[in-house]
């Protein structure tokens, strides 16, 4: 009996010893860790149901650039293979219907275009060359065709295909040679995001896998996909079950930088017989057949002009050419969805409460069932016979991994550990979701994330500084998912506690929710934040004495708002923002989004822009003189950089401090990798001027 105490007490100590040591192997998180990360994406089940081919994508820092493979993994953990190695990209991996290839996109050969590879290995051939690239391959029913996405000048787009692509080549080469850049515009949208249009369209090929010429099936001045992500949901045309028709959804015929009209057509493969089956005046888009040929699903939104509106689904009979509601009731958007193979349900992921989870809708009952619930969970694949799903998730704590899990959400499976080893170093605290009493008696969510070290430094007997983030959109939230770019726990590793909240506006909190920050964007949703610094003052651990805040695009906006009314933070962190309403609608390219969020054009409604617009406060930043850090990047179209540039202007001539780090080659967000660096030491070394005094 002593010697069995003994040795237990032994096991013990020795438990102890191993505990201690692995907790000081454990760090905080450093910059060097984003770049570190593999990036999973795009999961994509084999016909069979034994296999998922996916993508990697790893950064080099050193080249300042990241590359993309593709992967391929047993269904049910355990192998897994590399399949391409190129030092370009290589993504969107799809299956052929007989399982035996992977069609994928690939910018191997100087352009982007569609590649094919045998599953078993071997060298990759290359499936297209037309001129004007190709994207987003999607086969038809029986694999003998593959239809895809190819950006072209319309006035070519009715000649035969030899012609077209010929004339398209022409065009493009004279441009590039030209030592004249200038460009004539007649219209709006003339550019969007980081890029101009140019008058091209984004038009939908299809072509025979066994060779021949791509057929334009949506010719004429107009995309047969939407430009803009807003209104895609992922590829937004498919084939029906017997391959003689695609159904895709089609932007508006004019005034596409004010209207938001996207409808539904189909047409037959060769061309003919095209048929718009959507008349609502507002969006709708992601047409899916059911696998038994009667329906098509798809999304739409009501209310026309308003981007944030609830998406439903909907269900069109292609029989009786009738279409039913099927979410009417249902509080929250519907995002890219999948049907079962025998056509009686559909799986669709849904934010709800800072989460992201799975919902499976039964068209017998139209009933909903919550299937998966915590992190951001997406990319649902279903087993064909529909007793497994697989899908990617994340969290605040961990990045994307590959799972499965029976279709009713029971026993999930992490099927990837594809950084398991990196953060097996790092040491985090869980997000805590805590909520507080906003505008009006409203309930708001946040999320709450504490330094690294929180416990060993004493947890709540040490105070420590506050990093208050905003998130964008407005229409957004911050989610229980990782974000590469904003992501807290890095802010949280500096040694403050980020608070996170989801004030007026945030997605995932039913509709209302989100409607009352229209035309109000200084009201309600200000009082939410400042409600939320009031609570994070109480809390024993945070010094009030030392606040921050960050924030981008919308939070951007939010943070040139505090900055002319109150004086709680130290400084402030300002990327993409907006300063003045009004050079806000002539710069930027989708002005449905100011019309709807402001009452109206300036002309129509100058007093809206006039009450909420930060610049017609400026005066007051004399009063607070609170120091401001400003990120703008020269490639943002959406928000132009002459609105960080106004500001600056404005802080400058006021002798309040300030810096303003621009990147000529970035668009709304900085996405090179030595950017990113750059951006986050800067970032940190201003928030450490102020909070770490």
């Amino acid at each position: 009996m002593k010697l069995i105490r003994f040795f237990s007490f032994t096991i013990l100590i020795f438990a102890l010893i191993f505990s201690v040591s692995f907790s000081q192997d454990m760090r905080p998180m450093e910059i060097d860790d984003i770049f570190k990360i593999k990036r999973v994406t795009d999961p994509q089940l084999s016909p069979d149901g034994k296999w998922l081919a996916y993508v990697i994508t790893e950064v080099d820092k050193a080249a300042n650039k990241s590359n993309s493979d593709i992967y391929l993994m047993q269904s049910s953990g355990g192998e897994v293979r590399k399949l391409t190695s190129s030092p370009a990209a290589d993504n969107n991996p799809r299956w052929s219907p007989d399982g035996k290839t992977i069609a994928f996109v690939s910018t191997r050969s100087g352009d982007t275009h569609i590649w094919l590879i045998d599953v078993t290995g071997g060298e990759a051939r290359q499936f297209t060359t037309i001129s004007t690239g190709a994207s987003q391959p999607v086969w038809s029913p029986d694999g003998k065709m593959i239809a895809f996405v190819s950006t072209v000048y319309p006035e070519f787009s009715d000649k035969p295909f030899k012609e077209a692509d010929a004339l398209n080549k022409k065009k493009n080469e004279e441009k590039e040679k030209s030592k004249v850049k200038a460009r004539l515009i007649t219209k709006l949208l003339y550019r969007h995001w980081n890029a101009w249009v140019d008058d091209k369209r984004q038009h939908v090929f299809v072509m025979p896998v066994d060779g021949g010429e791509p057929k334009n099936l949506t010719p004429g001045d107009r995309d047969g996909v939407p430009t803009s992500s807003t209104f895609a949901a992922g590829d937004e045309f498919a084939f029906s079950p017997d391959g003689k028709e695609i159904a895709y959804t089609a932007t508006p015929t004019e005034n596409e930088a004010w209207n938001m009209n996207h409808d539904i057509y189909t047409v037959l493969i060769d061309g003919t017989n095209r048929k718009q089956i959507t008349t609502n005046p507002a969006a709708d888009g992601y047409p899916r057949y059911s696998k038994d040929g009667k329906y098509i699903a798809y999304r739409r939104q009501l209310t026309p002009g308003f981007e944030a509106d609830k998406w439903e689904l909907m269900l069109f009979d292609r029989a009786k050419s009738k279409h039913e509601r099927m979410t009417e009731n249902f509080d929250a958007w519907v995002l890219d969805f999948e049907w079962t193979d025998d056509s009686k349900k559909i799986y669709f992921p849904s934010e709800e409460n800072a989460n992201q989870k799975i919902f499976c809708l039964s068209l017998k009952d139209k009933k909903i069932t919550r299937i998966i619930e915590e992190g951001v969970n997406s990319n649902v694949n279903i087993s064909a016979d529909g007793k497994l799903i697989y899908f990617t998730k994340h969290t605040l704590e961990r990045p994307i991994e590959l799972y499965s899990a029976t279709s009713d959400g029971k026993n999930p499976q992490k099927l990837t550990t594809t950084n398991d080893e990196l953060f097996s170093k790092i040491l985090f605290n869980k997000a805590e979701s805590i909520t507080y009493t906003g505008a009006g008696g409203t309930t708001i969510q946040s999320w709450l994330i504490k330094p690294p070290m929180f416990s060993a430094e004493g947890g709540p007997n040490k105070k420590y500084p506050l990093v208050y983030l905003v998130h964008g959109g407005p229409q957004g939230a911050w989610e229980n998912g990782w974000h590469y770019r904003w992501n807290p726990q890095i802010w949280a590793a500096q040694g403050y506690v980020v608070m996170s909240p989801n004030p007026r506006g945030s997605t995932g909190f039913g509709q209302q929710f989100l409607n009352e920050i229209s035309n109000d964007w200084g009201g309600k949703v200000y009082e939410d934040l400042m409600k939320g610094v009031e609570y994070a003052e109480k809390l024993p651990y945070v010094d009030a004495n030392k606040m921050a805040s960050a924030g981008a695009s919308y939070g951007g906006y939010m943070m040139n708002w505090f900055a002319t009314q109150t004086g709680k933070f130290k400084t402030l962190i300002t990327h993409a923002s907006i300063w003045n309403f009004y050079s806000m609608y002539g710069t930027t390219e989708e002005v449905w989004f100011d019309e709807w969020e402001h009452g109206g054009t300036p002309w129509d409604a100058p007093e809206a822009y006039d009450k909420f617009s930060p610049h017609k406060h400026a005066k007051n930043l004399l009063k607070y003189k609170t120091p401001m850090l400003i990120v703008h990047n020269e490639l943002d179209y959406r928000v132009p950089v002459t609105e960080g540039m106004q500001l600056f202007t404005t802080l400058q001539r006021m002798g309040i401090e300030s810096k303003f780090l621009y990147f000529p080659d970035e668009g709304h967000g900085v996405l090179k990798p030595q950017n990113s660096e750059l951006w986050h030491k800067t970032v940190f070394e201003w928030l450490a001027k102020y909070l770490n005094k």
